[in-house]
C-alpha cells in the first residue's frame, strides 16, 4: 500500500519512502510521523495528536517534537520557510497540503540481493533557525557514584539557564541524556540532534572543594569558542 504525492511513494507495509524511484533514509519516528500527517491530511493535527500517534502518549520534549517534523520536512523536500508540504498553522497544530493518490497496491521495489545491501546513512537534522545548542551530561570524574547527582544537576541547570535565553535553540535534557556514560564524537551528536553547538564539561571533588570545566564547542570546525574552569568551596551546592 502506497501514499504518492509530487515524485515522492509512502510505502506503509515496507515502511519506504522513495523520491524518483530512489530510497530516502528516515528514522522511525520521523516515518511514522509522515504517514500520520498524509493519512489526516484532511484536517490539522494538533501536537497531541502527534504525540498519542507517534509517542505512544509518552513525554516528548518541544525541541524532540520540532527536530521530527523538521527532519520530515527535509525528507520530502520541504522545509519550514516553503512549507509547500507539511504546513504549520499557528496555535493550532500541523497540516499536509500535499496533493495525495489514493493508496495502490502498485508494483513494489525490488530489494537487492542480499551481499548488495548496504546500511543506510542516518538521516542528519537539520539546522533550525536560531543558533542550536546541546548540553551534554557533564563527567563525574571523582570516582564517587554517589557524585553523579552533583555533575547531572551541573547540566540540568546549565539547559534551564540557556533555554531562558530565547534567542537560542536549546536540546532537552531528555535528548542530551541518552549519550550519558557514552563516548560519542561532536559531529555524531550535532547530526543526530541538530545543532551546531555543543557544551561538555567534568566534575571532580576532593573533600570540599569541588573543580568544574565547561567547553563550548563549535561542530562545524570542531574548535573550542570558550573554555573555563572554575575552583569552588562546597559549603552550598546549590550556590555552586
Amino acid at each position: 500500500m502506497q501514499f504518492t504525492f509530487e515524485n515522492h511513494a509512502l510505502d506503509i507495509e515496507r515502511r519506504e519512502l522513495f523520491r524518483g524511484g530512489e530510497r530516502i533514509a528516515v528514522e522511525p519516528q520521523v516515518f511514522d510521523l509522515l504517514v500520520y500527517l498524509v493519512q489526516n491530511r484532511d484536517h490539522v493535527v494538533s501536537r497531541e495528536d502527534l504525540i498519542a500517534s507517534v509517542w505512544g502518549g509518552r513525554s516528548v520534549s518541544d525541541s524532540t517534537l520540532t527536530s521530527r517534523i523538521n527532519s520530515a520536512r527535509m525528507a520530502i523536500g520541504d522545509s519550514g520557510r516553503n512549507q509547500k508540504l507539511i504546513r504549520t498553522i499557528p496555535r493550532k497544530g500541523l497540516r499536509f497540503v500535499g496533493i495525495v493518490n489514493q493508496p495502490s497496491n502498485g508494483p513494489q521495489p525490488v530489494d537487492p540481493p542480499a551481499e548488495e545491501i548496504r546500511p543506510e546513512p542516518r538521516l542528519a537534522l537539520p539546522l533550525p533557525d536560531r543558533p542550536a545548542i546541546a548540553v551534554l551530561p557533564f563527567n563525574n570524574m571523582s570516582g564517587e557514584q554517589e557524585q553523579e547527582y552533583f555533575s547531572d544537576g551541573i547540566s540540568e541547570d546549565l539547559i534551564t539557564g540557556l533555554s531562558k535565553l530565547r534567542w537560542f535553540f536549546v536540546i532537552a535534557r531528555n535528548s542530551t541524556f541518552t549519550y550519558k556514560g557514552k563516548a560519542v564524537h561532536l559531529k555524531q551528536v550535532a547530526e543526530e540532534l541538530g545543532v551546531g553547538y555543543v557544551v561538555e564539561g567534568s566534575v571532580r571533588k576532593s573533600g570540599d572543594r569541588v573543580r568544574i570545566t565547561a567547553q563550548l564547542n563549535d561542530v562545524s570546525t570542531g574548535s573550542h569558542i570558550w573554555a573555563e574552569r572554575y575552583d569552588r568551596d562546597l559549603a552550598d551546592v546549590f550556590a555552586v
